[in-house]
């Protein structure tokens, strides 16, 4: 399963936890006939963490992270807006990251910290101060999740003590995400899905609070535009889905308007490829 990247162990630093950068949700229209073709060029830009095609229109959605506004709007228009097959872009900010895929655990009696701080409306604690040390750390994590303490101190030149000390102090933030990355099919939740809720803004943080108590929910942001929050989840089959619209979407206070999709094909998760060409 690590063979066709249904299963792998990831590391990478947030950067929307340390104020770094930009993160966009992008609805790539295409024409008809070019849909595989167009995400799988996605796929392949280092920009891009994930990339899928859902039911509806004939969109990819993306999610891609830019270092300023002005590399997101030259990413937009002339990258992706060039590409033979696209028809039209909408693109929406990330304002807000409220729960990943590391926050998803179905199978855990206890929610992870991020999660706990979703459901109980408080904010997470302020981010560490991460210098070049940390980040070649990391970046050593990234090539191998699964390298021992005493070959990182080796590859960086520093004392076993200071790379376990400084390995410990980043696992305990939520900045570092150092997981065994799986495909939702593999645990059994092969049922894949989107949606975008209209909240107003008084009713937003109540919202969140709630869709963060539901196991099954395994991404969520607050975006700008008409939409205030998408967020991804997982099932074991459509009427767990059905279920999970009905039951969650109907406590939801002042909602004013409800989009779901169900996910055809993931090109891209979470930084890994996904699909071949």
């Amino acid at each position: 399963m690590t063979a066709d990247g249904r299963v792998a162990f990831a590391a990478a630093l947030i950067p929307e936890y340390r104020y770094e950068g930009v993160t966009a949700e992008i609805a790539v229209r295409c024409a008809p006939g070019r849909v595989h073709e167009v995400a799988l060029t996605l796929a392949a830009l280092d920009e891009t963490r994930s990339v899928e095609v859902a039911t509806g229109a004939l969109d990819v959605f993306v999610e891609l992270h830019a270092a300023d506004h002005d590399a997101l709007l030259t990413l937009v228009d002339t990258v992706i807006g060039r590409l033979d097959g696209v028809v039209d872009i909408h693109s929406a900010m990330v304002l807000r990251l409220l729960l990943t895929a590391s926050d998803w655990a179905p199978y855990d009696d206890e929610p992870t910290d991020v999660r706990r701080h979703a459901i109980e409306g408080t904010a997470l604690p302020e981010p560490p101060v991460v210098d070049e040390l940390d980040r070649r750390l990391v970046e050593l994590l990234r090539r191998d999740a699964r390298m021992s303490t005493t070959r990182l101190a080796r590859e960086l030149s520093v004392g076993e003590t200071t790379a376990r000390r400084r390995l410990a102090r980043l696992t305990a933030s939520h900045v570092l995400h150092l997981r065994l990355h799986a495909d939702p099919a593999v645990l059994g939740y092969p049922v894949e899905a989107r949606f975008r809720l209209g909240v107003p803004h008084r009713e937003l943080d109540p919202a969140i609070r709630l869709l963060a108590r539901e196991p099954a929910l395994r991404h969520l942001v607050v975006t700008s535009g008409g939409t205030s929050l998408l967020g991804y989840s997982s099932h074991r089959d459509t009427r767990d889905f059905q279920e999970f619209t009905a039951r969650v979407f109907a406590r939801l206070e002042g909602v004013t308007s409800t989009e779901t999709a169900l996910l055809m094909r993931t090109y891209k998760r979470a930084g890994f490829t996904a699909v071949q060409g």
